[in-house]
């Protein structure tokens, strides 16, 4: 059995969406129903996408670039770097413009209680589903998030980007009612992570090449990656990667200061699954005997 997985990313800014697209493209237990994009230049980010699906044979996945801006606050990540990149690999240049959310909410409901939605940008492009079509959580399989920063705390404070991005659609988000909504975040990810020296020897499958090419734009103001992305996409497939607390999530919206703060709270009977453990190396293992 395979699961239907719909992807939305911000992909072109950190480089572990790629990494995570090069997993879900290899996985043959994902069945990959499309892509939306999400934040500044999203065709750019879909372009990405494309020269993904292209190597890896997929053409025929739907991608269609998403929100560019936040519902209120500014944007904070207005451009996509790693395109600069992008002429040295075969691409789709033109996309559907202003359908992302209706492709999300026509997949879903034409495949109900069936789809996974990973989300490993800001929450933009899912906030605006779940308020268009407020029966939309009630219709999915899992809502699986790359985003928060539940009980430890980071060089970069108390916050993490992709529920800073747009808190506003982080609040919808979290106060869906989804049957399983799984969070993802710093507490975990900050785990995995692999320096540039031992990527450059490790990345050899073909799907990587253009990964590689692209995380070079990255390599100029990082020295290693952390696999934020791909964890949330491996948890769906391997359970036992992480291991997660049932509790309350509470997203901050008033506070400029703290605008996407996720606030957590343990409690049995709480919406939440929080993931708070990892196994690193199981999580290396299921990631390259996947993408090899």
């Amino acid at each position: 059995m395979t699961t239907k997985v719909i992807l939305d990313t911000d992909i072109g800014s950190d480089i572990d969406d790629a990494v995570c697209l090069a997993y879900l493209l290899s996985n043959p237990n994902c069945d990959l129903l499309g892509i939306t994009t999400v934040t500044g230049e999203p065709a750019k980010r879909a372009q990405m996408a494309s020269a993904m699906c292209k190597l890896a044979g997929r053409d025929d996945i739907p991608i269609f670039p998403g929100c560019a801006e936040p519902i209120i606050v500014s944007q904070k990540q207005p451009l996509c770097p790693q395109a600069s990149v992008l002429d040295h690999w075969p691409h789709q240049k033109e996309f559907p413009v202003g359908q992302a959310v209706e492709f999300l909410r026509r997949t879903i409901r034409e495949n109900p209680g069936e789809v996974t939605l990973l989300t490993i940008g800001p929450l933009t492009n899912i906030g605006l589903l779940f308020k268009v079509d407020p029966e939309i959580p009630f219709l999915l399989k899992s809502l699986v998030l790359m985003c928060g920063l539940f009980t430890t705390r980071t060089s970069f404070g108390p916050l993490e980007w992709n529920a800073i991005g747009d808190p506003h659609a982080s609040h919808v988000v979290y106060n869906a009612p989804v049957k399983i909504h799984r969070s993802i975040g710093l507490d975990v990810t900050t785990k995995v992570v692999m320096k540039a020296d031992e990527v450059r020897r490790r990345f050899t499958s073909p799907l990587l090449a253009p990964v590689l090419d692209f995380a070079e734009v990255w390599f100029k103001q990082w020295d290693s990656i952390v696999f934020h992305d791909p964890l949330a996409a491996t948890v769906i497939f391997k359970d036992d990667i992480v291991q997660y607390t049932r509790g309350k999530v509470d997203i901050e919206v008033t506070s400029p200061n703290l605008a996407g703060f996720t606030g957590w709270k343990v409690d049995p009977e709480g919406p939440h699954e929080v993931a708070l453990e990892v196994d690193p190396d199981h999580f290396f293992a299921e990631y390259f005997s996947v993408v090899k």
